[in-house]
C-alpha cells in the first residue's frame, strides 16, 4: 500500500470516528430536550433525527468546503508542502474526535466546531508558529461562548414568560391555548421558513433576496396558521374540568409545536455541522489527487453520505447520556418549556447567523433551557451541572489544539 492511500483510509477512518461523535454529542443536545419532556422516546427522537440529520446533511450540507474550517489559518502556508496540510487535516479530526469522545462519555455537552477549530489552530501552530494563525478569528470563538449561551438564555426566558403569562397562568388554560395556538404556529413556520430559503439553503443555489425570502416565509406560515385554526377548533374546553387536567393536556399541545422545532434543530445541525467530520476529509481527498492545496474544494456526495450516516449511528450507540444532560439534568423539561427552549435557541441562531455574529449551536440551546429555568427561579437549576458544562467548554479549545499538536508533529516525523 503507498503512502497516498494509506492516508486518505486514515482520514476516512478519523472522518468517521469525528462523524459518530458529533452524532453523540451535537445531535444529543438538539433531541434532549424532547426526550427529556417526555415528547419523544430515545427510539424516537433517534429515529426522527436519523431523518433530520441524514437529510440536512446529504441535499443541502457543504457541497463546496472551505480547506481550512472557519478561516483560521491561511491554506497557503503549505503551498511548499502540501502533504502537511494533510496531516495536519487527519490529526484535527483524530483530536476532535478524541475530545467529543471523552465528553460524550461524561455526558458534557460541547460545541464540536469548536472543537475542530481547536484542533485546526493546534496543528496550525505545530506548523507554522504563532503567525500562522488568524487570532481575530480566534477571538470570535472565544466571544461566543458569552454571546451563544447569553442570547439563548434570554430569548427562551422571554418566550416562557409569555407562554406563562398568556396560558398557564390562567384558570382556563386549555381555552386560551385554544386561542393562541394559530398565531404561534405562524410565527413558527414563517421564522423556520424563513431560516430556510433567506441564505439557509445557499447549496441548493437558491439565491433569494430578503423580500423574496420573507414573502415565502409569510405565505408558510399563513398555511401553517390556517391548518392550526381547523385544528384549534376540535379543542374540547370544559371549564367545568379540573385544572390539572387541563395542564396536561394543555402541555400534551406542546408536544406537537416541541416536535416541529426539534426536526428543524437537527436538520439545520445536519445541513451546518457535517462540515466539521466532511470537510477536512474532502480537504485530504482534493489535496492527495491534486497535489497542491486548494482554499475551496469540492465535497463529493459519498464523503456528505458517509458524514450523514455516521452522525446517526453515532447518536444511536453514544447519544444517551448528553441527551440526559441536556433534557433532564439542567432543569426539569415539560413540553411547554421544551418548545420555548428549542424555538428560542433557533430564533437565536438564525438572527445570528444573518448578522454574521458567530454562534454555537450547542451553547445556544443549553443557554436557552438556563432560560427557560431561570423563568422558573434560580432554585429549579442544577448549578453544579451548569458550572461542570462551561468548564467543558473552556476546556474544549485548548485541549483540541495540544492533542492535535501531538498528532501533526508525530505524523511530520513519522511519514516524508
Amino acid at each position: 500500500m503507498d503512502l497516498n492511500t494509506l492516508l486518505l483510509y486514515s482520514a476516512i477512518a478519523a472522518c468517521i470516528y469525528m462523524a459518530c461523535n458529533i452524532g453523540a454529542n451535537d445531535v444529543a443536545n438538539s433531541m434532549g430536550t424532547s426526550v427529556g419532556s417526555g415528547t419523544l422516546t430515545f427510539k424516537q427522537a433517534i429515529l426522527m433525527a436519523a431523518v433530520a440529520e441524514f437529510a440536512g446533511a446529504f441535499f443541502v450540507g457543504g457541497h463546496v468546503s472551505d480547506t481550512i474550517r472557519k478561516g483560521m489559518l491561511d491554506p497557503m502556508l503549505f503551498e511548499a508542502n502540501p502533504m502537511h496540510l494533510v496531516y495536519g487535516m487527519i490529526a484535527a479530526l483524530v483530536a476532535s474526535a478524541i475530545w467529543l469522545h471523552i465528553a460524550s462519555a461524561l455526558g458534557w455537552p460541547v460545541s464540536t466546531t469548536h472543537s475542530i477549530v481547536g484542533a485546526v489552530v493546534g496543528f496550525g501552530l505545530a506548523a507554522g508558529g504563532i503567525e500562522a494563525i488568524n487570532w481575530s478569528k480566534v477571538n470570535q470563538v472565544v466571544l461566543s461562548w458569552v454571546v451563544s449561551p447569553a442570547m439563548g438564555g434570554l430569548f427562551s426566558f422571554l418566550i416562557f414568560t409569555l407562554i406563562s403569562r398568556l396560558i398557564f397562568n390562567s384558570r382556563q388554560p386549555l381555552y386560551h391555548v385554544r386561542q393562541f395556538l394559530p398565531y404561534m404556529t405562524f410565527v413558527i413556520f414563517m421564522i423556520l421558513a424563513n431560516s430556510m430559503v433567506y441564505k439557509g439553503l445557499k447549496n441548493l443555489r437558491l439565491d433569494l433576496s430578503f423580500p423574496e425570502a420573507l414573502i415565502i416565509s409569510l405565505v408558510a406560515g399563513a398555511a401553517a396558521f390556517v391548518v392550526a385554526k381547523a385544528l384549534a377548533a376540535r379543542i374540547e374546553v370544559d371549564p367545568t374540568r379540573p385544572l390539572k387536567e387541563q395542564f396536561v393536556s394543555t402541555e400534551n399541545i406542546f408536544k406537537y409545536l416541541q416536535m416541529i422545532t426539534a426536526f428543524y434543530v437537527a436538520f439545520a445541525h445536519g445541513s451546518n455541522d457535517v462540515a466539521n467530520a466532511v470537510g477536512p476529509l474532502a480537504a485530504v481527498v482534493a489535496t492527495l489527487k491534486g497535489g497542491v492545496v486548494q482554499t475551496k474544494v469540492e465535497m463529493p456526495a459519498w464523503i456528505l453520505a458517509l458524514g450523514g450516516g455516521c452522525i446517526v449511528f453515532g447518536l444511536m450507540v453514544w447519544g444517551r447520556k448528553v441527551m440526559k444532560t441536556v433534557g433532564e439534568r439542567i432543569t426539569e423539561i415539560t413540553p411547554s418549556r421544551g418548545f420555548s427552549a428549542e424555538f428560542g435557541a433557533a430564533t437565536v441562531v438564525l438572527i445570528c447567523s444573518k448578522m454574521g455574529m458567530p454562534i454555537s449551536t450547542t451553547h445556544t440551546l443549553v443557554g436557552a433551557v438556563i432560560g427557560v429555568g431561570l423563568a422558573r427561579g434560580l432554585p429549579t437549576l442544577n448549578l453544579k451541572i451548569v458550572k461542570m458544562i462551561v468548564i467543558s467548554w473552556i476546556t474544549t479549545v485548548p485541549f483540541t489544539a495540544a492533542i492535535s499538536m501531538v498528532f501533526f508533529k508525530f505524523l511530520e516525523h513519522s511519514l516524508p
